[in-house]
């Protein structure tokens, strides 16, 4: 990538960050740049979570410094989570690029659409000793997915967090935390494989933290719903165009 390239990924980081921490979804908007700037879909994929980890680890110690990070959910499920993760992690790294291409396009259709669904609408029940199993076998689920394609994964987290009883600041905290710890340890099987691009991660996860910084300090609902009206005209717009062009 030439100069103007990487100065694109650190805007695009900028804007991914903000979405990611305020709300979720913001990995399709990095995996259709990424793709659009020349990068294979299994590369694309793979260097999006190097950006994620500095972005992540970042909001996790802000969300840490808080005290709003519940601990003790967080390491019931997270266990969990990681298992999951490699699951998905392993089975990315395997399929062409063509396969993967197809699947990214038919799970921003998915995922695009359930954003307009308000996770905050659901059923506010605490988790307890009768829903922990439950609750972690969902978790096991998530991880498959974040390892996977990641992107849209947050919706999840969020969702599932919000059913065991948390508040959105809450989720949002449960999301950033449980993403670290799994982005964390299975990055490396991505760079295994050769499909990191270290550089453009670096530059992407700079830009993440600046806009990870502004969404912290703004109000988890004020904006969420013209931001899920802009992500979902742009991912289904480039959805068409990988499943038709």
């Amino acid at each position: 990538m030439d100069a103007l390239h990487i100065f694109i990924v650190f805007l695009i980081g900028i804007i991914v960050g903000f979405i990611n921490v305020l709300a979720a979804g913001g990995s399709f908007l990095t995996l259709a740049v990424l793709m659009a700037l020349g990068l294979p879909p299994n590369i694309a994929n793979g260097t999006n979570r190097v950006g994620l980890l500095i972005q992540n680890t970042f909001a996790s110690s802000k969300f840490y410094r808080l005290k709003i990070l519940d601990h003790k959910f967080v390491f019931i499920i997270a266990p969990f989570a990681i298992i999951g993760s490699f699951v998905g992690s392993y089975i990315a790294t395997q399929i062409s690029n063509e396969l993967l291409k197809k699947i990214i396009a038919i799970l921003m259709i998915v995922v695009s659409i359930s954003t307009i669904y308000k996770p905050q609408q659901l059923i506010k029940s605490k988790y307890s000793n009768k829903t922990k199993a439950l609750i972690c076998i969902i978790f096991f689920f998530i991880g498959i997915y974040g390892g996977f394609i990641q992107a849209g994964v947050g919706f999840f987290i969020i969702s599932a967090a919000v059913w065991s009883g948390f508040s959105m600041i809450e989720a949002n905290a449960v999301k950033v935390f449980t993403i670290t710890l799994y982005t964390f340890l299975i990055l490396p099987v991505f760079i295994y494989a050769g499909q990191v691009d270290i550089l453009v991660g670096i530059v992407l996860g700079i830009g993440s933290v600046i806009g990870a910084k502004m969404a912290i300090s703004v109000s988890i609902k004020k904006g969420d719903k013209f931001i899920r009206i802009a992500l979902l005209i742009l991912l289904s717009a480039f959805a068409v165009k990988l499943l038709f062009f």
